[in-house]
C-alpha cells in the first residue's frame, strides 16, 4: 500500500480488469458493475483511499438493496494499482446504471467513484442513458471534461483536491455518526430496565419530576451537541488538551440551557453533557480521516488529559469557599475525598474502562440481552460505592448500605436475573436513592461499546 506504480503496472491492471469483467459476464449472464476509484497520480492505494472505497461499496450495496436489485456475485481486489469491486446484479442494465449514477452524484466524494455498468453483451452504458450529465472537474468544478483534456490542473492540484474531498467527507460522516451514537447511548440508558432508583420503562424510580418522556425531550434537544463536541476536538487537536476542554466547557454551558429549556427546568443530563461531551471531544482530538480512534482506553486517557488540570483548579478554588457556598458535591469532596463525575473523567473513566465495559461484555458473551447486560453493568458501577448522587440524596451511611446490598447480590450471582434487580429497584425507591452518576457512566459505556463496534 502507498507506493508509486508505473504506467506499465496501470496498463496491466486495466487489461486484467477487462479480462475479469468478461469472465464474470460469461459466468453470470447479468449486468456487471465495475467499481474503481478515480485517483490521479502514481499513488493509487492509501489507507484513506481504501476507506473511501469501502464507503463507496457500502453506499452502492445499500442503494442496490433499496432498488430491489439483488447482487448475485461480489468480487474485490485491493492492490497498489487501485481498489476494484465487481457486482453481478439481477435486473435491467439501465436500472443498475441509474443506481450507480445516483451514488456517484449523491455526495462530493462520489466524484471519486467510477461505477461502470456493462450490459450482458459487454457494452458499457453511458451516464447520459439514465439522464446523468457530465461530471465536473475535481479541482475547479468546471463542467465536462475540458480541464482533463487540456491538462489545466497539475497532478499535485488533483491529488490535493482528491484528499480534501475525502477528508471533508469523513469529518462530516464521523461527526454525524458521533451525534447519532450519542443520542442512541442516552436513549439506551433511559430505557434499560430495571435500574435501581432510576427512571426506566417500568417506573420513574426515585424521581417525581421526570419520566422517560422527559429524557426523550432532552435527548432530542441535545442531538447535535455530541457532534459539536467531536468537531471542537478535531478542530483543536493541534492545541493543548486543556484548550480543547475549555472550548468544550463553553459549549457544555449552552447545552445545559438547551436541556433545561426542553425539560422545563429538569436536570436530566447535566452529568452526561460533561462526561459524554468530553468523550466525544476526545474522539475528535484523536481523529484521523484514515482511521478514527475507536479504542476505549485511548479515548479515556485523552479525556483525562483534557480535564485533569481544569478539575484540579476547580477543587483548588473550592478550598477557599465558605461552608454555606459549597454545593453538595463540593462538600462530599472536601470532607470525604469523593470527586464525583468530574473526578471520574479526570482519572480516565476507570468505572467505564475497568468495570462497566468488561461487565457488559461478559454479560453479552454469556448470552444475556443488551438490555440485561446494561442493567448488570450498572450494578457493577453502583458496587464501586462512588456515586455522589446517592450520597447527596440519602447520606453516606444509607448510600454505603445500598452499595453493600448490590455487592452482596453480585457476590451471589455476578449476572443477576431481572427479578433480582427489580427487587433492588423497589428497595432503592423506598429509600429515595438514585445512582445518577452511574447512569451517566452507563451511557458512556454504551457509546464506547457501539463506537468501537462500528470499526471497519
Amino acid at each position: 500500500m502507498e507506493r508509486e506504480v508505473t504506467l506499465s503496472e496501470v496498463l496491466a491492471a486495466r487489461e486484467e480488469r477487462v479480462a475479469r469483467q468478461a469472465e464474470l459476464l460469461a459466468a453470470y449472464g447479468a449486468p456487471l458493475i465495475s467499481f474503481t476509484m478515480n485517483i490521479a497520480g502514481p499513488v493509487k492505494d492509501t489507507a484513506l483511499i481504501r476507506r473511501a472505497f469501502f464507503a463507496g461499496c457500502a453506499m452502492l450495496e445499500t442503494a442496490l438493496e433499496r432498488a430491489e436489485l439483488p447482487v448475485r456475485c461480489r468480487r474485490e481486489k485491493l492492490a497498489a494499482t487501485g481498489c476494484e469491486a465487481y457486482y453481478a446484479v439481477d435486473g435491467e442494465a439501465l436500472a443498475v446504471k441509474r443506481v450507480c449514477t445516483e451514488v456517484e452524484d449523491k455526495t462530493p466524494q462520489g466524484r471519486l467513484f467510477d461505477m461502470d455498468v456493462l450490459d450482458i453483451g459487454g457494452e458499457k452504458l453511458d451516464r447520459a442513458a439514465v439522464g446523468g450529465g457530465d461530471r465536473n472537474c475535481i479541482v475547479c468544478g468546471a463542467p465536462g471534461r475540458g480541464c482533463a483534456s487540456r491538462r489545466v490542473h497539475t497532478v499535485a492540484e488533483l491529488q490535493d483536491a482528491t484528499r480534501r474531498i475525502m477528508i471533508n467527507h469523513f469529518a462530516s460522516a464521523d461527526g454525524e455518526e458521533i451525534s447519532w451514537l450519542g443520542s442512541v447511548a442516552l436513549s439506551r440508558e433511559v430505557i434499560t430496565t430495571p435500574k435501581p432508583g432510576l427512571v426506566d420503562r417500568a417506573n420513574n424510580g426515585s424521581h417525581r419530576d421526570m419520566t422517560v418522556d422527559t429524557f426523550r425531550a432532552s435527548i432530542e434537544a441535545l442531538a447535535s451537541y455530541w457532534g459539536q463536541c467531536f468537531s471542537i476536538g478535531r478542530e483543536t487537536a493541534s492545541d493543548t488538551a486543556e484548550e480543547t476542554f475549555h472550548q468544550l466547557r463553553e459549549a457544555g454551558k449552552e447545552a445545559e440551557q438547551t436541556m433545561l429549556s426542553a425539560t422545563h427546568g429538569v436536570n436530566t443530563h447535566k452529568g452526561a453533557i460533561f462526561t459524554l461531551g468530553a468523550v466525544c471531544g476526545a474522539v475528535g482530538r484523536l481523529w484521523s480521516p484514515e482511521a478514527p480512534c475507536r479504542d476505549p482506553e485511548r479515548i479515556a486517557q485523552e479525556c483525562a488529559a483534557m480535564t485533569r488540570a481544569a478539575v484540579a483548579a476547580d477543587w483548588a478554588a473550592m478550598e477557599n469557599l465558605p461552608e454555606e457556598q459549597l454545593t453538595a458535591g463540593q462538600k462530599l469532596y472536601r470532607y470525604h475525598g469523593l470527586p464525583g463525575i468530574r473526578g471520574e473523567a479526570a482519572d480516565g473513566l476507570p468505572g467505564v474502562i475497568k468495570v462497566a465495559l468488561p461487565a457488559y461484555r461478559r454479560a453479552l458473551e454469556a448470552g444475556r440481552s443488551a438490555n440485561d447486560a446494561g442493567a448488570i453493568a450498572l450494578l457493577h458501577l453502583i458496587a464501586r460505592g462512588t456515586d455522589t448522587n446517592m450520597m447527596t440524596r440519602g447520606g453516606i451511611t444509607l448510600a454505603a448500605e445500598a452499595t453493600e446490598k448490590v455487592r452482596d447480590l453480585l457476590r451471589r450471582n455476578p449476572l443477576p436475573e431481572t427479578d433480582e434487580i427489580a427487587a433492588l429497584d423497589e428497595w432503592f425507591i423506598e429509600r429515595n436513592l438514585s445512582p445518577g452518576g452511574c447512569a451517566d457512566l452507563l451511557a458512556v459505556t454504551y457509546f464506547l461499546h457501539d463506537w468501537e463496534k462500528t470499526e471497519n
